[in-house]
This record gives C-alpha cells, structure tokens and sequence, in this order.
C-alpha cells in the first residue's frame, strides 16, 4: 500500500482531502499549529511539523501529544536542519528529533532524515490510517 505525501508549508491549508497521507508541514509543532490537524473529521495519516526551537515550556513540541491523542502519527524535525515555514526543506533537509509513540512504533527513529522517515511511511504497508 501506498500513501500520499503532501507537502504544506503552512499546516493551515489541511483539510479532508488529506485524509490517509503523510504530510511534511513548514508549521511549528505547537497547540495552535496541531489544532488544525486534531479538527479535521478525517485525519491525515502522518503529520511531520518543524520544532520551532522548542520555545518557551516546550511549546514547539506540542504536537507530538496532540496528535496521539486523535490517533495520528507526530513528526518533529531539528529547526536548525531545516527552514521554517518551507515543507519542500523540510523534506529535503530535516531530521527528526522528536517521535510520538504512533510514530515510534511504525519504526522511526530520532536522527533518521525526514526524507527515509517519509519513504518508510509512504511506501510501507505496516500501519492503518487513522481517522
């Protein structure tokens, strides 16, 4: 089985379209940032957001327990690998420095690139998606 990948700089534009991908996000992994993905009634699959630095009390890394909780899987990757703001970098670039379990448990790893995280995702037959 395949799934689509959808690049979105901003993680605004996800809509029900989206349903099953794996996107790669330009956003920040904060709770304003998850709140786009966790309200959509068909879910994406995957949602890979960079970390923003982390920010004040961790907020850049909101994500990873948002979308957990609405069964999708949670990306994070290094700012400093990768632009903000650009989903094209952050494919191209990043490298993953936070996991949620769902994510964990399909077999990515901390320090992997986006890229191989994405490959794994996209052509790999192992999980279901969630919505």
């Amino acid at each position: 089985m395949q799934r689509p990948l959808v690049l979105l700089d901003s993680i605004a534009l996800v809509n029900a379209s989206h349903a099953g991908t794996v996107i790669v996000s330009g956003s920040h992994g904060g709770l304003s940032a998850s709140h786009f993905v966790t309200a959509q009634t068909h879910k994406p699959f995957a949602v890979a957001y960079n970390d923003a630095g982390g920010g004040k009390d961790d907020a850049g890394r909101v994500a990873l327990r948002e979308l957990q909780a609405v069964g999708v899987l949670a990306i994070l990757y290094a700012h400093t690998s990768a632009r903000i703001g650009e989903a094209q970098d952050g494919l191209d670039n990043g490298v993953v420095n936070g996991l949620n379990a769902l994510a964990q448990a399909q077999g990515l790893q901390l320090g992997m690139r986006v890229s191989d995280a994405v490959r794994h995702l996209t052509e790999s037959a192992n999980g279901r998606a969630r919505s």
